[in-house]
């Protein structure tokens, strides 16, 4: 047998997620039907992240095993015909030791989020970014920003049909920029812990842009992690502004 490490980029829109469903579209079951195309069998991939319904990938990270011995470049080039028409595609594929595995071996997970924030429709970014009609105050959303940074319970922050065991997670960065675009002026945010909690980042975001429109203050965030309640999070924010970007490996497998 041998395992292959795929860097898997996709649009979420058509997709219910990323992990597979037997009624309803994911990116984990197109894989995995592109999969039995070149190798006929069942297959089952295991990813860096199951993104949710409407999020996108830069760069997820996912493995299969195969009996076939498979030159990378020809595996990503076999699934990349059979996955089309989906908007998906495997950007990078090697060989990986049998004991490295795309979720319990990634040491960080990296999302990013955009807003744009302009009052004309978006067109050619509809469905890539959350948009706001009006300016936000960057410098306050970095204020609160900061506040989250660290250890902390963050069932403020966090879904009620959330499943991990706890709300205690590590948040690494937290960081609010700002970007000039041919589209309009977007506020990105560059979040990375080593696993989130459900709806964590969206959470996050959605009560980090009521404090850049001023409806609240950092202060008012702060109380709301120190409160551990569900009732004092900020509007989740819309998914078609979230992106898992990059996953951080102490074995890199797609660097020489």
């Amino acid at each position: 047998m041998h395992r292959y490490a795929l860097k898997v980029e996709y649009h979420g829109a058509p997709f219910v997620g990323w992990q597979r469903q037997k009624e309803h579209s994911t990116v984990q079951g197109a894989i995995e039907q592109a999969l039995g195309k070149i190798a006929p069998a069942p297959h089952t991939i295991a990813a860096a992240g199951r993104t949710d319904a409407g999020v996108h990938a830069i760069a997820q990270v996912a493995h299969c095993d195969l009996v076939r011995d498979w030159d990378p470049f020809r595996l990503s080039e076999a699934l990349n015909y059979h996955l089309k028409p989906a908007p998906i595609a495997i950007t990078a594929c090697t060989v990986v030791d049998a004991d490295w595995h795309a979720r319990f071996s990634a040491r960080q997970r990296q999302y990013l989020f955009r807003i744009l924030c302009r009052r004309a429709p978006a067109t050619h970014q509809r469905g890539l970014v959350w948009q706001v009609k009006q300016n936000l105050d960057v410098a306050a959303m970095r204020e609160a920003a900061a506040l989250l940074i660290g250890q902390h319970d963050f069932t403020t922050f966090r879904s009620t049909i959330c499943q991990a065991e706890s709300p205690v997670k590590t948040l690494d960065r937290l960081d609010v920029s700002e970007v000039e675009t041919p589209y309009g002026r977007e506020i990105h945010f560059d979040v990375r812990a080593r696993s989130f909690l459900h709806n964590q980042v969206r959470s996050f975001v959605g009560t980090l842009e009521r404090v850049g429109a001023g409806s609240s203050t950092p202060q008012d965030v702060a109380r709301a992690l120190a409160l551990r309640d569900r009732a004092a999070c900020g509007p989740v924010c819309p998914p078609y502004g979230l992106y898992l970007a990059h996953v951080v490996y102490d074995r890199p497998p797609f660097e020489a």
